[in-house]
């Protein structure tokens, strides 16, 4: 009876110990995907303050160039077309709109703005453990 207790409690013992240290690589593995994703937050944050410094940027200069260019030209065209030339520039500022908006929403499906490496961190962790 003796012997059975001891084994009992060397296999508890054992049972434990393989639990924690299944617990000590749970929560190492799951500090090093939150190191991961700090690091490339860290990047994405960069690459994001940079784009919108010079979105802000061009965006100041594009309205003061629009705004100029198109006193000028209504000026030099108001007497031999008159109302037609707010026509014509509201249509190529439009199509100039259309343009700038489909290269801004290229520059996001280019996935730089997202947490690539992480994620299929993630997915391997996912299917390592299913």
């Amino acid at each position: 009876m003796a012997q059975d207790r001891a084994k009992t409690e060397a296999h508890t013992g054992n049972v434990v110990a393989g639990m924690m240290g299944l617990v000590k690589n749970t929560l190492g593995l799951l500090l090093n995907r939150v190191e991961l994703a700090a690091l490339e937050l860290s990047e994405v944050r960069e690459s994001v303050l940079k784009l919108a410094l010079v979105f802000a940027i061009g965006l100041i200069a594009a309205w003061f160039a629009v705004a100029y260019w198109s006193v000028l030209l209504v000026y030099l065209a108001w007497d031999t077309l008159g109302w037609k030339i707010l026509l014509i520039i509201a249509s190529i500022f439009t199509l100039i709109t259309v343009g700038v908006l489909l290269y801004a929403r290229s520059v996001i499906a280019q996935g730089k703005l997202s947490l690539s490496a992480t994620m299929s961190e993630l997915r391997n962790d996912r299917d390592a453990l299913l």
